[in-house]
């Protein structure tokens, strides 16, 4: 998130109307962004089946622009020096909107993995300046409020994206779901086009700033343990849902319903943590880290059936939809002075660890078994609980 003083949104936006309309613009792209790196969670068994690709080598399509996210998220966030935030935003909005109808059309997965290295690209860059943006677009009493709403893009595509890809990759094939996420890009284009002003770069960021933060600051390197941690355990499971749950018994007709359910408890649990945590940070930390293990396990002995599973879905879902918005929080109270190069580290945190969790679960499952991402996948979650407790005594008593 930025640093640049609160006092420029003034400059930039004399009316709030029209700030909180750019809010939302951008909360349209980095939503429509989210969605596309998350797409093909729900749609690897027909991918992989049109491109005659196994599911553990379809996983790449999470693997790939989760990696490149990783580095371009502090790339981007130094590279874009002094040019317009409005037109950097714009610029990645649209690589991400052609990058897609560019998959929707491919004949090879080649090209596919190609297409999903320029959204990763998108997705970094963006994520990374879209962070900060808030204070620059709205006044100073309602960046707090703007940025949640920004973040409640990346929370609601993680919820809701996926299951509404999968069901639109159901009723009409997994090329028109990339078609619809690409175009929903062009249209947050064309969004932040007319209704974001310009936006002059404030106090950039360098490279030396980077280590800087993460050595520094205890709580930020906490934070990206935790990350790290829960977002690899996470998607290692979650990224091949699909097949477990068709492994499991499950109607292929039945997994977009169950997504969705997923989907509906993931923003219940988003409004849950946002009312908690606050005042009760380290408790939402190991309460989604117990909440995700508990869910993994569940549906790892759960056996057959769309009712058993739709249940443990939904106790994962609200473990899930807790997570962007505690683990941002926690970044953002251990830097607040420091908050555009401590959230450059978190996305980069975050998307490799969607990328190494993509990468670990198509090794297991192409290897060992389908299951086995549910037993890996909570064992990571569950180490989340011994560094959030290992964190909480280490503010109890500070190294002097």
């Amino acid at each position: 998130m930025t640093t640049v003083g609160t006092g420029a949104a003034a400059d930039t936006v004399r009316s709030p109307v029209r700030g909180w309309l750019a809010v939302m613009a951008v909360t349209l792209g980095i939503f429509s962004l989210m969605t596309s790196e998350l797409l093909p969670v729900g749609l690897l068994t027909p991918v992989g089946r049109a491109l005659d690709v196994s599911e553990g080598t379809a996983g790449l399509m999470v693997t790939v622009p989760g990696l490149v996210a990783a580095v371009s998220a502090p790339l981007v966030t130094v590279a874009a020096g002094h040019i317009d935030r409005r037109i950097v935003l714009v610029v990645l909005i649209g690589l991400m909107g052609a990058a897609n109808l560019a998959s929707a059309f491919a004949t090879s997965f080649t090209v596919v993995l190609v297409a999903r290295f320029l959204i990763g690209v998108s997705v970094g860059g963006f994520w990374s300046i879209a962070g900060g943006i808030a204070l620059r677009l709205v006044p100073a009493r309602h960046v707090a409020r703007a940025t949640a709403v920004i973040f409640g893009g990346v929370e609601t595509a993680s919820v809701l994206g996926v299951p509404g890809g999968t069901l639109i990759g159901d009723l009409g094939g997994w090329r028109t779901a990339f078609a619809a996420v690409g175009i929903l890009g062009l249209v947050s284009l064309a969004c932040m086009l007319f209704l974001m002003p310009g936006v002059p770069a404030g106090r950039t960021v360098t490279f030396p700033a980077l280590p800087q933060v993460f050595r520094g600051n205890a709580g930020v390197r906490v934070g990206i343990a935790l990350t790290f941690l829960v977002i690899t355990g996470h998607f290692l499971a979650y990224t091949f849902v699909r097949p477990v749950l068709q492994g499991d018994g499950v109607a292929e007709s039945s997994i977009s319903v169950l997504l969705l359910t997923f989907g509906v408890a993931g923003i219940c649990g988003n409004f849950i943590a946002g009312a908690l945590v606050t005042r009760h940070l380290r408790r939402c930390v190991t309460g989604i880290s117990a909440v995700l293990t508990t869910a993994m396990v569940l549906l790892a002995l759960a056996g057959t059936g769309a009712f058993s599973a739709g249940a443990v879905l939904v106790l994962w879902g609200l473990g899930y939809g807790a997570v962007p918005v505690t683990l941002q929080t926690w970044i953002l109270d251990a830097a607040p002075d420091a908050t555009e190069a401590a959230t450059s580290l978190y996305v980069s945190a975050f998307n490799l660890s969607i990328a190494l969790g993509a990468l670990l679960g198509g090794f297991a499952v192409d290897g060992i078994g389908t299951t086995s991402v549910l037993w890996t996948g909570a064992a990571l979650t569950a180490l989340a609980l011994s560094v959030a407790g290992a964190a909480r005594r280490t503010r109890d008593h500070p190294a002097p």
